[in-house]
């Protein structure tokens, strides 16, 4: 006989990924099998935790496109797509309604429940090989998991901390595993979303492993210093400076995570690589709308040619002659508008996306910590060193402490260091919200673009707040 699996919103979204566009799904037998029966074995508990992986993957979550929006809303990336759902997102005018922020929002509360299962369950499987140690790093690669879905949400979302220190409206916080009941959570603030975000790390930094038997497991796997890493970053965008410098030190105190020498690292899991969702031409986040490089590279590339460099970006690279972060990465092609423009190739593989998708670099920890340790003690010679690292290998002059005159300069400095090395990663958004600054500085949508502007977060989707009356829209929507 045939089951029926209820999907209303967030909390009926299916553990095993099945499309939430209907309120109500017809399943065969195999596909509808309990939690009990799915996690009853090693075996299966360990194939539901890469079903976690996998989740994140897909290109709503972290294959690309809101690491995307966090380019082009800012001003790393001109977008100039057909799309009218990433239009409307670019030009500021979004609706509700929005498909791609609707998928985007599922995306993520699909991980979320998957990852909610196996802490759950994972604990009670009966199985005399799954030792009680390879359980609880089970239960600890889902928290990292669960953590790294619900800040990366919680940015979308959400204003960010600096405006009102956390207590506005973020997303539903949802921590038990689904059994079939239907709930609808109301919006938690920004500060509980948060700290659970730093109790889910702080629990599974005990509990995950250093590394790997494998580079791509040591890299695209939760490890202790990928948990380390992301809480570095939680508390520098929390301004909470001296536990954004601890952690980032704890990173940077393993051998396994060191300053790549060049920018011919991406997609070879090295050293730079603290944690990357890994990619292959059978396994990747590629939809019908495209991946990483279909963004970010022309057609003649195999790419739609929507996100080229904007010009703010161009004029930052062209501060300094030389900038090997340009020029080593960049490569001229026909853009969706019929323009010639510059692509990145930092996500070459537009034909088979094989593009990891790098979500916490070693770069990135080295100027978490050079920001905290400015944010701290102002100008210093510390953190001067530490940049200077990176602009050694951009080929630019070190700089000394007689280059800065005061700390805001100083910091502002850092922040375009970030802002360069890190270009089209996704992180160029929340970098300007949590300095307090407007996503563009110029153009059309710049008066829209304002620090603290409503439409500089996403709407709460139309569907969501539809069916749970518990929900409350972002203002502005």
């Amino acid at each position: 006989m045939k089951k029926k699996l209820i999907i209303y919103s967030i909390t009926g979204a299916s553990l095993f990924g099945f499309s939430a566009c209907e309120k109500k799904l017809d399943l065969q037998p195999e596909q509808s099998l309990s939690a009990e029966v799915a996690l009853s074995s090693k075996e299966t508990a360990t194939s539901a935790l890469f079903g976690v992986y996998s989740s994140l993957q897909t290109l709503e979550a972290f294959g690309g496109q809101p690491q995307i929006i966090g380019d082009y809303q800012a001003d790393n990336v001109l977008f100039v797509g057909s799309f009218p759902t990433l239009q409307e997102i670019t030009n500021y005018n979004v609706i509700s309604s929005n498909a791609t922020i609707e998928t985007i929002w599922l995306a993520h509360y699909r991980a979320i429940l998957r990852a909610n299962k196996i802490i759950a369950k994972v604990p009670q499987v009966v199985d005399v090989s799954y030792t009680d140690a390879q359980k609880k790093q089970a239960v600890a690669e889902a928290k990292f998991l669960r953590a790294l879905t619900y800040f990366q949400l919680s940015n979308l979302f959400s204003q960010p901390f600096q405006l009102s220190g956390g207590t506005n409206l973020s997303v539903p916080l949802v921590l038990e595993s689904f059994e079939g009941e239907i709930s609808f959570p109301a919006r938690a603030t920004l500060n509980d979303v948060q700290n659970h975000i730093k109790k889910d790390l702080t629990e599974a930094i005990v509990d995950l492993p250093a590394s790997y038997s494998l580079p791509a497991d040591t890299r695209g796997r939760a490890t202790k210093g990928a948990a380390q890493a992301l809480l570095s970053r939680l508390h520098l965008y929390r301004n909470e400076w001296a536990n954004a410098e601890t952690f980032a030190r704890q990173v940077l105190a393993s051998p396994l995570y060191v300053l790549a020498s060049n920018y011919a690292f991406y997609d070879g899991n090295t050293p730079e690589d603290v944690f990357s969702i890994q990619n292959s031409a059978t396994d990747n986040g590629r939809t019908g709308s495209g991946g990483w490089a279909s963004y970010y590279q022309p057609a003649a590339k195999g790419g739609r040619g929507d996100a080229p460099f904007s010009a703010s970006l161009l004029a930052a690279y062209n501060e300094e002659a030389g900038d090997k972060r340009f020029t080593s990465l960049n490569a001229m092609g026909a853009a969706a508008d019929g323009i010639a423009r510059p692509f990145t190739l930092k996500f070459p593989d537009a034909i088979n996306n094989t593009d990891n998708s790098p979500i916490i670099r070693t770069t990135e920890v080295v100027l978490n910590l050079a920001e905290a340790i400015a944010e701290q003690r102002g100008v210093n010679l510390e953190s001067i060193t530490l940049v200077n690292q990176l602009r050694t290998r951009a080929g630019l002059p070190s700089w000394t402490i007689a280059t800065f005159m005061t700390k805001a300069a100083f910091i502002d400095a850092i922040l375009n260091e970030r802002r360069k090395d890190l270009a089209f990663e996704g992180h160029r958004r929340m970098d300007l919200l949590r300095k307090g600054k407007p996503l563009r500085a110029t153009g059309p949508e710049a008066s829209k673009a304002t620090y603290g502007g409503n439409l500089t977060i996403l709407p709460i989707p139309f569907r969501e707040i539809d069916q749970n009356k518990a929900l409350v829209q972002n203002p502005g929507y």
